[in-house]
């Protein structure tokens, strides 16, 4: 069975509550209730893909407490696998506050600095993990996550990605950027030219990468991605893809449903696009599913929809086999 490492880190969130203000707690926004849950990109992600029948990892550090241990138990429900998951004693998750204006504009506020997840490629384990990826068919990571990881620590990852490659795993790249993440939009860039090199498969959009080369057109922004399979979402829902045989245009279908909330379309994108590669299906069609799915992600609130409201299951040419890179 085709399996996915997902790489990545998963925060507690505090997101705004409907009604009223708490009692006795005011501030000079006016306060408010907050409702807790857990949110990241590439948990997202790794959601979706055991939704949809991949078998998958999520591969992070938490810490020994009650809400690290939630999480472990949220993961495994949805059949997602903990096994590589490290816990670091005296530690503990990220966390992130959403607030939403009156116009239902987000802003988010973020504790993370001393997350275990920062931790993650500085272990006495971390050799023992990096080794696991090349038992996986593809290796799964956002710009997010190379943003939590120091300079050494993203060289040490990318190195054990390339020994992976060697022996048929896939790199698969998000390039899910936020700018608060990284200290100056050179060192991104810097970080982004090696994930491009090193990455068999990048999945992008024209507002992560004008957000770090202003001003360029699409053809110049796609030429800096020397990777042989490419999916260029626009700012309307419409792929371009880039592979052997391509390229190709890839629209949405109109939407039929009132759109409410716009958290996790990209996750959900990579997840089928990836879970229909793996089964099968060319690019083009993968960036199809990729559409069908993040179109129904953004009818519902929050990053992961109900899971009664999951497509139904679609059945996929048998995977072809793995291949060393040469």
């Amino acid at each position: 069975m085709a399996s996915v490492a997902c790489i990545g880190e998963c925060m507690v969130e505090l997101r705004q509550a409907q009604g009223g203000q708490s009692a006795g707690h005011s501030s000079g926004q006016g306060g408010g209730l907050y409702s807790r849950g857990f949110g990241g990109d590439t948990l997202n992600t790794a959601v979706y893909l055991a939704r949809l029948e991949v078998k998958v990892d999520y591969l992070t550090a938490l810490g020994d407490d009650a809400l690290s241990d939630e999480m472990i138990a949220a993961w495994a429900a949805e059949g997602v696998g903990t096994r590589r998951v490290a816990r670091l004693p005296g530690k503990l998750p990220g966390l992130y506050m959403i607030q939403v204006d009156a116009k239902g504009e987000r802003q988010f506020f973020h504790w993370r600095d001393s997350a275990a997840a920062r931790q993650l490629m500085n272990l006495p384990e971390t050799d023992d993990l990096l080794n696991s990826l090349m038992s996986y068919d593809i290796v799964y990571l956002s710009a997010i996550t190379l943003s939590i990881y120091d300079a050494a620590g993203r060289e040490r990852l990318f190195a054990a990605i390339k020994r992976a490659r060697l022996l048929g795993t896939r790199f698969v790249f998000d390039t899910n950027f936020r700018a608060r993440g990284w200290p100056d939009r050179d060192v991104a860039r810097e970080v982004f030219a090696a994930a491009f090199a090193a990455a068999d498969i990048v999945l992008t959009s024209t507002e992560d990468l004008l957000a770090l080369y202003p001003g360029e057109s699409r053809e110049q922004l796609m030429a800096r991605i020397p990777s042989p399979e490419l999916v260029f979402r626009l700012a309307e829902p419409v792929s371009l893809l880039r592979f052997p045989g391509g390229p190709y245009e890839v629209r949405a279908e109109p939407m039929t449903k009132p759109v409410v909330d716009t958290t996790a379309a990209g996750d959900s994108f990579a997840a089928a696009y990836i879970a229909a590669r793996l089964a099968g299906s060319d690019p083009v069609e993968a960036a199809q599913a990729g559409h069908r799915l993040a179109s129904l992600v953004i009818c519902y609130s929050g990053a992961i929809i109900p899971g009664y409201a999951m497509p139904p299951k679609k059945r996929h040419r048998p995977a072809t086999t793995r291949q060393a890179t040469k």
